[in-house]
């Protein structure tokens, strides 16, 4: 019997409108420097508890690689990944910068990675 592949499908189905309902996300960063910074935890927390916001589901494993910096246009990548083992790539994208408040847009890849073996 092959077994079920439930997550890809159901990434795929929950990144349909994913990029709009994520859309618009603001967090408070540190201003140390002249332009504020986001930590990579943080970001990933915050992308984490948006989806989980949105979708009514329990909050994913994210993590992204670096800090993002508060300058408009600065984009990084955050991975979700499942709890099979799929994952689903995630560009956030500094919209405006407030003071020390980031604001970002969070918008997921169209389709999951399956597992690897």
């Amino acid at each position: 019997m092959t077994p079920t592949r439930r997550f890809p499908a159901a990434w795929s189905l929950v990144t349909l409108g994913v990029g709009a309902l994520l859309a618009g996300c603001s967090v408070s960063a540190g201003s140390g420097d002249s332009e504020p910074k986001l930590s990579s935890d943080k970001l990933a927390d915050t992308v984490a508890q948006k989806l989980a916001d949105t979708t009514g589901r329990p909050k994913p494993d994210v993590t992204c690689p670096e800090d993002l910096t508060g300058k408009v246009g600065t984009t990084t990548r955050c991975t979700l990944t499942a709890d099979d083992g799929s994952s689903l790539g995630v560009t956030v994208t500094v919209s405006s910068v407030d003071g020390d408040r980031i604001n970002f847009d969070i918008k997921a890849d169209e389709t999951a990675s399956p597992a690897a073996n």
